[in-house]
């Protein structure tokens, strides 16, 4: 893949970066994999492969303190400034959302594993479809981080108001069910917890295109206004 970075006169420098990038698209690869087969998990209750997804959390662990000790070596030997900076600061932040993503989608699946019950289909449909969005939401920040692309980012930051609305939809469908029937409470809440993870696993796609459009463009758009962030992106940095 060719990484748009910034060439330096140390070639050894470039390819430090180039790692460091490429071991974090890495990291997102196994996360993505990781979410899809929670969702097929979920939706065929299918407990092996649950506890595939648990097990390898382990390596998303693994590959945060991977990455962070890259970091924290080029920052001690390189002493970055400027746009190389920002991208070790912007990594350390996205493989940190990296990693809570991979502890949501475990929770998600461990509630599924241990509670979910055939007779709860049909809110587990419209949890797989609140899943497929968050999963497409996720596969696009990590293109937009792949091809260094700060638009591409934005347009992955508004999709988490569809994430929300989901969200929101299905917690009332949710809460009217238990109001109708209390005894169901304790297995409609495991369904309602998942649907929270897939919310904040939303959340934290949304931080990380934040990560990519201050990598990219050199401002913090965190708690930014729209138009502000806007504004951002039409400007050459």
């Amino acid at each position: 893949m060719d990484l748009k970075i910034d060439k330096h006169i140390s070639g050894q420098f470039n390819k430090e970066l180039e790692d460091m990038l490429s071991h974090v698209l890495d990291m997102g690869g196994i996360v993505e994999q990781q979410i899809s087969q929670a969702l097929d998990a979920i939706s065929n209750f299918d407990s092996k492969l649950a506890q595939k997804i648990i097990a390898e959390d382990e390596r998303i662990n693994a590959y945060e303190l991977l990455i962070d000790e890259e970091c924290a070596r080029v920052i001690a030997k390189r002493q970055p400034a400027a746009v190389d900076l920002r991208m070790i600061l912007a990594i350390a932040k996205i493989i940190a959302d990296l990693e809570r993503i991979g502890d949501e989608t475990c929770r998600m699946v461990k509630a599924a594993q241990e509670h979910f019950k055939k007779d709860e289909r049909q809110f587990l449909v419209d949890l797989d479809h609140m899943g497929q969005q968050v999963l497409n939401m996720f596969k696009a920040v990590l293109d937009s981080l792949a091809r260094m692309d700060s638009a591409a980012a934005y347009e992955v930051y508004k999709m988490d108001s569809k994430i929300d609305k989901s969200y929101e939809a299905i917690t009332r469908q949710l809460m009217t069910y238990m109001m109708e029937d209390p005894r169901a409470i304790p297995r409609i809440m495991d369904v309602m917890w998942a649907t929270r993870s897939l919310e904040r696993i939303g959340d934290r796609c949304q931080n990380i295109s934040e990560h990519v459009i201050y990598l990219i463009k050199g401002k913090d758009v965190r708690h930014t206004a729209s138009d502000k962030i806007e504004a951002v992106l039409a400007s050459r940095n």
